[in-house]
């Protein structure tokens, strides 16, 4: 074989072989965006230093938007990860189970009262009484899940279908404003820091699952049951156990995301708020190559995928696409990534990955 050939039958592997890395489906995907928006608006990476209504810096641009509201994606996709390798399905009520979070946190801080002139209650302890609320939810769509044998999906319709109404009752339908500025430093920036606060609380959350996948076995108990229950029973593992665990992990990342949707604006609108951020969740762990079936998973995999699904919206709005439109779009990618990795497409490539392998160079004279 010349070096010629056997340079070409390198690179021929390699590609192959990047081909079967997890990661290449979402890098793939990031290029092409990339790629797309160098060709129709070079502009689109600019990010500019400017001053904001309080007259400190800020970061602007197409790409500060995407690391700001692509990470509330990312700190979603977190706990919707860890339900989906456990579960097997994935939790369809968390856009409703936010606006459940956001109330609670509104109606700690405001009390009685929709228009207060200061705030009843530390942050703090509004955000721990809505992690205690979503953790609480959670908990029930887990318990119908682990315990009473349900579909994730039908299990977590209920809150789905009831979850904004909860949420406007809790503030008597009422719309409170919060006026004290320190509520919005979560959503917006804090003085004299020009990174958008959501940047650092999805980083912090990062950071803390990284730690907990390290130094526990949640991961491989997730891992476990997602394939096979009835083996992790067998080897000790209590699967109902494991799956409210990590029901009740994407109820404290939803409080998180509340914390940070209601801060953006200082108040809330209980049918618009999160509305459809359950399909991007859910996007997001698929287009980390992550299996919607259960069993193992890649978690930075399903942070990038969260970041791509906000780069794709970023995109279709910088080219004026109407908002009702966006599902559709996103609809030809769940297609997408459905279709590949059904069994019969994904043995099909396998098997073209063996033909190729096995077809010889031919050298040349």
């Amino acid at each position: 074989m010349t070096p010629a050939n056997r340079k070409k039958s390198a690179f021929v592997s390699g590609l192959l072989s990047l081909t079967r890395k997890q990661l290449f489906i979402p890098i793939a995907a990031l290029l092409a965006l990339i790629v797309f928006n160098l060709i129709a608006d070079p502009s689109f990476f600019i990010i500019k230093l400017g001053y904001n209504s309080a007259n400190q810096p800020v970061l602007s641009g197409y790409l500060i938007t995407i690391l700001d509201y692509g990470s509330e994606l990312a700190i979603l996709a977190i706990g919707m990860t860890l339900v989906t390798s456990a579960s097997g399905g994935q939790d369809i009520s968390v856009g409703a189970a936010i606006a459940i979070a956001g109330s609670v946190i509104l109606k700690v801080l405001c009390g009685n009262e929709s228009r207060p002139d200061h705030m009843k209650a530390p942050i703090i302890v509004a955000f721990l009484v809505a992690c205690l609320v979503a953790m609480l939810f959670g908990a029930f769509n887990g318990s119908l899940v682990a315990f009473f044998k349900i579909q994730p999906m039908v299990a977590t319709l209920i809150l789905f279908t009831a979850g904004r109404s909860i949420a406007a009752w809790i503030n008597n339908n009422e719309l409170p404003i919060i006026a004290e500025p320190e509520f919005s430093y979560f959503g917006t920036f804090i003085p004299g820091i020009p990174i958008p606060t959501p940047v650092f609380i999805a980083a912090a959350c990062m950071v803390i699952i990284f730690l907990v996948l390290k130094f526990t076995n949640l991961g491989l108990y997730s891992q476990s049951v997602g394939i096979n229950p009835h083996s992790s029973r067998l080897n000790g593992i209590n699967p109902a156990i494991v799956k409210l665990i990590t029901y009740m992990i994407l109820g404290l990342c939803v409080a998180v995301v509340g914390l940070i949707k209601v801060s953006r604006i200082s108040t809330i609108n209980y049918s618009v708020v999160a509305k459809d951020i359950e399909m991007d969740a859910i996007l997001a762990v698929a287009l980390g190559g992550n299996s919607l079936g259960g069993g193992k998973f890649n978690m930075p995999a399903s942070i990038m995928g969260a970041y791509i699904i906000q780069f794709l919206t970023t995109t279709l709005y910088k080219f004026n696409v109407d908002s009702t439109a966006l599902p559709a779009y996103k609809a030809v990618v769940v297609i997408i990534l459905v279709v590949l990795s059904a069994p019969v497409v994904r043995e099909k490539i396998n098997q073209f990955k063996k033909s190729s392998a096995k077809k010889p160079v031919k050298e040349v004279a």
